[in-house]
């Protein structure tokens, strides 16, 4: 299949008149043209949404974002999960990694990957938590059959093993508390160093990459110095810490949208995660300009859970990097695509349009490099997964 004379972005830069060509999934050539055909069309690469939460409620009704999980069976979870990724997957969003993954997402992956179904490319890491850490408080003390948890260094040795040989491709981590959980403390500290540092080393002996959720200071500094792969929130990070993970090239979610939802209530929640997340955010903006200043390497994460984040809401949290962190709007499409694959350890894969690379593309309207504004789901003319046209039509040859 072929774009020819369309003006393209990399991943990296604008191009300018370009023609596209890729044989099944793979990119075969990416050459300069006399002139562009589509003077109102671009092509850039499929974003990457590098923290979602697939297994959610995705229908139409209203339910309880808290006792769905409890009171849904798994295989209707994972029914969900896919129409999930699959929404995603029409707003151009050819890649999403969960982060508080299981059998279920581990399912999904297998089955996109192995085209029994379209959809998205997915990774999965899994949960690593301790006993009333932030994971473990979504669910109600009384309920039996908890998801597991580990407590003391061996266990959480154990543990990551058990998620490696489930077929896991990460492991997710809180070094502090959380907004949604009921009970805890985003200040609270999640797990010893001694238990963080067992996870961390036990995990990279398995070729498998660490994320940490961390949203205070205290947590965020835990994650630095044990060698976290990627920062979860990040929302109050310091001046010394900032330039200490822009130094690392450490990236950061800032996961944005959600925790403005939260804090102004825009979304049902408890008045519990609605002061949490409002005190978190007083600081935040002003702290992530900083950040941006000092290097950091902002990722597009955005903590969609299909509840008080959809799938599809990709494009208004670069939109809402651009007005609060002030990337430009190059900056703001490499965080969702060359930078985010990096993140993931994909970037020899994904991220881009070059020779070698997945066929993953969006032909949109505008020319978002310029203005991120012009990146909009309305805007979506075509999106190319794994090299098959799965939303929208190419324009005319």
């Amino acid at each position: 299949m072929e774009l020819d004379g369309i003006p393209a972005w990399d991943g990296l830069s604008e191009l300018g008149p370009t023609r596209v060509t890729w044989r099944g999934d793979s990119i075969a050539e990416v050459v300069s043209t006399p002139a562009a055909r589509w003077n109102d069309l671009a092509v850039i690469p499929g974003l990457i949404d590098t923290h979602v939460h697939l297994v959610g409620y995705a229908g139409t009704g209203t339910v309880d974002f808290g006792t769905w999980p409890l009171t849904t069976t798994r295989e209707e979870q994972v029914l969900h999960g896919v129409a999930h990724a699959k929404r995603a997957l029409r707003r151009g969003v050819t890649t999403l990694r969960d982060l508080a993954g299981d059998d279920a997402q581990i399912a999904i992956r297998r089955a996109f990957a192995g085209r029994v179904l379209t959809g998205p490319r997915v990774l999965v890491h899994a949960v690593v938590g301790m006993t009333a850490g932030h994971c473990d408080l979504f669910t109600p003390a009384a309920v039996t059959g908890r998801p597991p948890t580990a407590d003391g260094p061996w266990e959480c040795r154990r543990l990551v093993r058990a998620w490696a040989r489930a077929g896991a491709d990460g492991i997710k981590i809180t070094t502090g508390g959380g907004v949604l959980s009921t009970g805890d403390r985003s200040s609270w500290r999640n797990h010893t160093r001694e238990e963080v540092r067992a996870i961390v080393d036990e995990a990279h002996a398995l070729g498998m990459q660490v994320a940490a959720h961390a949203h205070d200071r205290s947590a965020i500094q835990v994650a630095i110095e044990e060698g976290a792969d990627s920062i979860e929130h990040a929302t109050t990070i310091s001046h010394e810490q900032a330039e200490l993970v822009a130094a690392n090239r450490t990236p950061v979610a800032p996961t944005l949208l959600i925790n403005d939802a939260i804090a102004t209530a825009r979304v049902p929640v408890s008045p519990e995660a609605q002061a949490k997340a409002a005190e978190l955010v007083t600081e935040r903006d002003a702290l992530m300009r900083y950040g941006a200043i000092a290097g950091v390497n902002f990722v597009l994460g955005t903590d969609a859970n299909g509840y008080h984040v959809d799938f599809g809401d990709e494009m208004a949290e670069l939109a809402r990097m651009h007005e609060v962190i002030g990337l430009d709007a190059e900056s703001c499409l490499r965080a969702a695509t060359s930078k985010a694959a990096a993140a993931i350890g994909l970037d020899a894969t994904i991220g881009r349009l070059a020779p070698g690379y997945s066929a993953d593309l969006l032909i949109v309207r505008g020319r978002p490099w310029r203005d991120i504004r012009d990146l909009t789901v309305d805007n979506l003319v075509a999106v190319v997964a794994r090299g098959e046209v799965v939303a929208g039509a190419l324009p005319a040859q």
